[in-house]
């Protein structure tokens, strides 16, 4: 536990400051919370450009609502399994439409409850719902994906996958901080797609001898 609470500091020595690290405005990251479920940022991005061709910039959530499951689907293929993530975005959008589309009042709304409420839209799971948390609403929830979990495996040895634990494992380490949870979590998977891959560039890799994974090898 001691090691994961110098993470930030190791990865922030090598990559710098990432900032906010997720893209977009607040609307936005609602939208590409979804689309980037089991795909790349790249097809995000093209699904996003195609909805901007049809939609009022300043109000994207407000203008898909209205628009249908399917006209949804057709706009966001490029991000792939895209019934899927139409019929998701429809359901959080639903749900957004009983605070007519308003960010603000979701920000005024108490972070576990909001969590909750999240949690219970068909299609959005933990990741998802943190993501939004997180990145859109601004509140200390730390995002736990595959990356992290694959890290903290290869470096520390801490093979859980549950996602709840290892959420408990980093608010643990490090103090409830939205800024830090969104750069921190930005760092990891920076370290994860550049250096710590599914096949890992050992060789390349500054925290190399910090990493369990490299000297046990």
């Amino acid at each position: 536990m001691e090691n994961i609470k110098s993470l930030y500091k190791d990865l922030y020595k090598i990559y710098g400051d990432v900032g906010k690290w997720w893209p977009g405005t607040s609307e936005e990251i609602f939208v590409s919370a979804v689309l980037t479920q089991n795909t790349n940022w790249k097809n995000v991005e093209k699904a996003l450009e195609n909805i901007y061709k049809y939609t009022n910039s300043k109000n994207i959530l407000k203008d898909l609502h209205n628009f249908s499951q399917q006209e949804i689907a057709e706009l966001i293929k490029p991000a792939g399994f895209f019934n899927l993530k139409a019929k998701r975005l429809k359901n959080l959008l639903s749900f957004l439409s009983n605070f007519d589309f308003n960010i603000e009042k979701l920000k005024n709304l108490d972070e576990t409850f909001l969590r909750n409420e999240l949690l219970k839209i068909k299609g959005i799971g933990k990741e998802t719902a943190d993501s939004i948390l997180l990145y859109a609403l601004n509140k200390p929830f730390f995002v736990v994906d595959a990356y992290t979990k694959r890290i903290i495996d290869r470096m520390y040895g801490i093979k859980e996958k549950n996602y709840d634990k290892v959420q408990k494992i980093f608010y643990e380490a490090y103090p409830r901080d939205t800024d830090l949870y969104q750069k921190l979590h930005g760092l990891i998977v920076e370290h994860a797609k550049s250096k710590c891959k599914k096949i890992p560039l050992c060789s390349f890799c500054e925290l190399s001898l910090k990493c369990l994974f490299h000297t046990s090898t």
